[in-house]
């Protein structure tokens, strides 16, 4: 489903499914997390898929300034995402944050967040959250083709994602099938392009691709002169380089643009459950993580990710979001169970 293209950047505005429920009163607010005085001693708990550094370095802060102890709880995102369906009105998670979007529409879906706070959702520009205000952005990731020169000049790039279906491109790309990363990557391509053209691409790539099990493996392998180039998220070459260069030196990042579902954005969520037992604690850490100082923590940390919220532009290092010309795709659409299908039936997954 196309939308209309945001004015600040080029990503999609989300429109999930209405939950139905009333939102509730907004907590008092002091300066800075945004967490009433009251909440200090209480505790939540965080089902966490993020970066579990990142995610841990914004539970420290907010803990430091509101006095509410973090806990986490880390796994990846379908894992944590199908255990809260099944938990239900069981379990025992206050906030579940996530690394793509498919997982927030899983659980939202299922009616199980709360209305985000309105002062949480002033902090996070319209391009990355959905309009029914039932979770928020708190991050994004930019998809790319990493290759190795040496064994692919840039005269012979893809121009687009959907090239590299094509029989001259056996044995030349690789990619991690079993990650969320890849399969959110799928369900735009799904949603931009429709069903049957996806399952010609997938066929496509089960044809032409080599399997490795991790972004930066598919990373490595590329580097290592294994394969001539792989499709992964933009942060994993970045950190690299901001360390040793060890498993990226020999690479360099292509950008698709052009709106190509190669373009991809992936919107990380953030939303509080309805059943949490402490929604003002819950609602105040989401506040502070798409504030200043959360999305700041995002913008000088390690895991090179993209801000937001409340305005703070990218790391120095990376490409604005706004230059990557990514496809306009409605978050709320990806459809994490058809996908999982498709690839399935692939034999892919």
């Amino acid at each position: 489903m196309k939308r209309l293209r945001p004015t600040l950047v080029t990503l999609a505005v989300a429109s999930l499914a209405l939950t139905g429920c009333s939102a509730p009163s907004p907590a008092p607010s002091t300066a800075g997390s945004g967490a009433p005085e009251s909440l200090a001693g209480s505790s939540i708990t965080v089902y966490n898929a993020q970066h579990e550094e990142l995610t841990q370095a914004w539970a420290d802060a907010f803990t430091k300034e509101s006095g509410v102890k973090v806990v986490l709880r880390n796994g990846s995102d379908s894992e944590l995402g199908n255990q809260i369906i099944q938990e239900g009105a069981a379990s025992p998670a206050d906030v579940f944050l996530t690394e793509n979007s498919p997982a927030m529409s899983l659980v939202d879906n299922a009616k199980l967040f709360a209305p985000v706070d309105e002062d949480t959702l002033a902090q996070v520009p319209d391009a990355y959250k959905p309009s029914t205000g039932t979770w928020t952005g708190i991050a994004a990731r930019s998809t790319v083709l990493v290759y190795n020169p040496s064994l692919l000049p840039e005269t012979e790039l893809p121009t687009s994602l959907l090239d590299l279906q094509e029989p001259e491109w056996k044995g030349k790309w690789a990619a991690s099938p079993s990650g969320a990363d890849f399969q959110a990557i799928v369900s735009a391509l799904l949603e931009e392009k429709g069903t049957a053209a996806t399952e010609t691409w997938l066929a496509g790539m089960k044809e032409n691709f080599s399997e490795y099990k991790g972004n930066s493996t598919v990373m490595k392998a590329v580097n290592a002169g294994e394969v001539p180039a792989g499709v992964i998220y933009h942060y994993y070459w970045f950190g690299d380089q901001a360390g040793t260069g060890e498993n990226s030196n020999n690479t360099k990042l292509h950008y698709f643009k052009n709106e190509d579902p190669g373009a991809f954005v992936s919107v990380s969520g953030g939303g509080v459950l309805k059943t949490s037992k402490n929604k003002a604690a819950a609602q105040a850490f989401l506040k502070f993580i798409t504030g200043k100082a959360g999305q700041g923590i995002l913008q000088t940390g390690t895991s090179f990710e993209y801000p937001v919220g409340s305005g703070v532009a990218a790391n120095p290092a990376l490409p604005a979001l706004d230059t990557l010309e990514a496809p306009v795709i409605d978050p709320s659409t990806l459809n994490s169970t058809e996908v999982t299908t498709l690839m399935t039936a692939a034999g892919l997954i």
